[in-house]
């Protein structure tokens, strides 16, 4: 062969297609890790309340639960029920299965990773920091709330990419989704008297300080062939 390469995808088009909005995420995901590390600390071995959670309970859910009633507290039992293993694995599967359909095995992975280690890094952080909510059950940060919101997340950074939003316009869109999808499994959590409000925003902290770190991870193990490639001396591509 000559050594000309006449077929080769170019270098950009292979990357993932959240990397338009990957910088003013990481500065997001840096202060969302840096207030888990802080509230933590700051709750370490509580089991109880503080008096920023006493008002939100107090006008959140005693508003809801107690002024308007059962159709709230359903709507809440539904919200709850998409963090719950049957409907986390329905959601996260139609997920996937729609990036398979679409020829996007890099966002299949990122949909499992980013959810996973999101809700997996709430499991772990729970015993170290100690926190309980009636009796020994331990609280923070929410695995529900990390969950959805990791979730919203992902799908948002995978739709910034499909329909080309970059710099503010994306990295708002991003950011706005984690909030609404955090917001209402928060409000869901506190309805029910699972967790403490600040356990909802330990949970949206973890999510958000997870994903983008890993999808900057999903994209380095990806890439690294398409690297490799591209390093290769010129004698060795067809």
């Amino acid at each position: 062969m000559t050594g000309r390469s006449t077929g080769a995808v170019p270098h950009k088009a292979v990357r993932g297609p959240h990397k338009a909005v990957r910088g003013p995420l990481g500065a997001v995901a840096g202060l969302a890790a840096l207030l888990v590390v802080v509230l933590g600390v700051l709750f370490a071995g509580d089991s109880g309340p503080t008096a920023v959670d006493a008002r939100v309970w107090a006008v959140v859910g005693g508003a809801v639960v107690g002024g308007v009633g059962a159709p709230w507290r359903d709507v809440a039992l539904a919200v709850d029920f998409l963090g719950e293993p049957v409907g986390a694995v329905v959601l996260v599967a139609g997920a996937v299965g729609g990036c398979l359909l679409l020829r996007r095995p890099r966002a299949a992975v990122l949909v499992v990773a980013g959810v996973g280690i999101s809700v997996g890094a709430t499991k772990l952080l729970k015993p170290v920091v100690g926190r309980t909510v009636h009796g020994e059950n331990l609280s923070f940060p929410s695995g529900h709330t990390a969950f959805l919101t990791a979730f919203a997340l992902v799908v948002a950074l995978l739709l910034t990419g499909r329909i080309g939003l970059r710099g503010t316009a994306g990295t708002s869109l991003v950011v706005a989704a984690g909030l609404v999808a955090g917001g209402a499994m928060g409000w869901a959590q506190v309805v029910l008297s699972a967790h403490y409000p600040t356990d909802v925003v330990g949970g949206w902290c973890t999510a958000m300080a997870v994903v983008p770190a890993t999808a900057w991870l999903v994209d380095r193990a990806a890439d690294r062939p398409v690297d490799r490639g591209a390093d290769a001396p010129r004698g060795d591509r067809c």
